[in-house]
């Protein structure tokens, strides 16, 4: 059995973590239709010889609650045998809970739609299913040491507001009383275990989006970021580009801004490299140039790359990108990708990880609920000095403007000097 999981709250560690969001070589996600274990112990095999220690896995919540009173007893123990399989291998397993949304599927119970329509997020009869769901999975794990814990859902925020067709209308108040009703749910089944939710990065871009950035930095365990360059960054800086190869690291010091601990850990859940925006003959490259960037950042707790293997192409409807994304093959042949964030573990093992201080902050002058966050984005003002900084070799960090003379918080991160947006554009 692999020895119990560093806790995702602590401050420092040695060495980050390195794992992989399952993808089902068979089937997809729709293997829990038809859960095969000795096909699932053949990925987990492939997976384990990457050297990597981790994975994060996503039952299907319609699968696994199909009536808002029925979870089913045969899928949650399919899901035990998934994390004992990886534990065999040494790999631990972070769990996902409200399955929810993926690779552009959605994934709702029949009892929260059509003529059983009701809102996600204030309804008082499907929060009382979700966190009864959420606390069923986690007390099924709780005494497996390879659980890491769980995250309430995939990128569910994104059914809170645009782009989504149909979304469920809610307050940044309303979305904070879920997540907290929520994580605590999941507490309740597996107390003491780091708890988290994770969103899509409307949370850090979208102005007036109800899942806000403060939201992300300081409820649950760990700061979760999402990190995709088909956002717009690859489109319209070029997928070689610094803005390019340094977003997820910009994702992750942005977080830290709206962090209350300044030594926070941040997760970078989600992370991969989508073609066309990135071409296959470049996605070694900018694995190694990511998740180096990563490296960088105080505070990593991990890398989870999206994803272990390809999309099954005798599945209809996936978005052309999502194909492509694995490491490996469906036949489970390592890609070049997946050879290069192999020698990117590799190399991080055989050194103590201590990135120095980031001692330059860039002032993002927002409030804490951050109506217009989009000066965050691509495109923006903030998102564009912060790479020109990086460009510049100046390794930023990000303040917000409310701390930006608080000694004890800059002191605390090591930051020295701050600049405005203003004052990069003159320099």
């Amino acid at each position: 059995m692999p020895s119990m999981p560093a806790p995702l709250d602590a401050p420092r560690f040695d060495a980050p973590r390195f794992g992989v969001n399952y993808t089902p070589s068979q089937g997809w996600f729709h293997h829990w239709l038809d859960f095969d274990l000795d096909a699932v112990r053949a990925d987990l095999d492939s997976i384990a010889a990457l050297g990597l220690d981790h994975l994060r896995v996503f039952p299907l919540w319609p699968v696994f609650q199909p009536n808002r009173t029925l979870i089913r007893p045969r899928a949650v123990e399919q899901l035990v045998r998934l994390v004992d399989a990886a534990a065999e291998r040494g790999l631990d397993v972070a769990v996902d809970g409200l399955q929810g949304h993926l690779s552009s599927f959605d994934f709702r119970p029949s009892w929260t739609e059509t003529w059983h329509r009701r809102n996600l997020f204030t309804d008082p009869e499907v929060l009382e299913g979700q966190a009864a769901y959420l606390r069923t999975l986690a007390s099924a794990l709780a005494d497996r040491p390879a659980f890491l814990g769980m995250t309430l859902g995939n990128e569910i925020n994104q059914f809170s507001g645009d782009p989504h067709p149909d979304p469920d209308r809610i307050t940044p108040g309303q979305a904070e009383s879920w997540l907290r009703r929520m994580l605590d749910a999941c507490e309740r089944g597996a107390p003491g275990r780091p708890h988290l939710h994770a969103a899509y990065d409307a949370a850090w871009y979208v102005d007036d989006h109800p899942f806000t950035p403060a939201h992300a930095a300081r409820l649950g365990a760990v700061t979760a970021v999402h990190s995709w360059v088909f956002n717009g960054t690859a489109q319209r800086y070029g997928a070689d580009a610094v803005a390019t190869g340094q977003h997820a690291a910009y994702l992750i010091e942005l977080s830290k801004a709206w962090a209350e601990d300044p030594a926070r850990p941040v997760w970078l859940q989600e992370v991969g490299a989508p073609a066309p925006h990135i071409a296959a003959e470049r996605a070694a490259a900018f694995t190694r140039t990511t998740v180096d960037a990563a490296l960088d950042c105080p505070d990593l707790w991990g890398v989870t790359w999206w994803c272990s293997h390809d999309v099954d192409r005798s599945l209809a409807d996936f978005p052309e990108l999502e194909y492509s994304l694995g490491l490996l093959t469906n036949d489970r042949e390592v890609k070049p990708a997946g050879r290069a964030l192999a020698e990117v573990v590799a190399e991080a093992r055989t050194r103590t990880h201590q990135p120095r201080p980031r001692s330059t902050a860039l002032v993002l002058d927002l409030p804490d609920d951050a109506p217009k966050r989009s000066t965050c984005a691509p495109g923006g003002a903030f998102f564009e000095a912060f790479m020109r900084l990086a460009a510049d070799g100046a390794r930023p960090a990000a303040v917000l403007a409310s701390r930006a003379s608080d000694r004890d918080h800059l002191t605390a991160r090591g930051i020295t000097e701050t600049v405005t947006v203003d004052d990069v554009g003159r320099a």
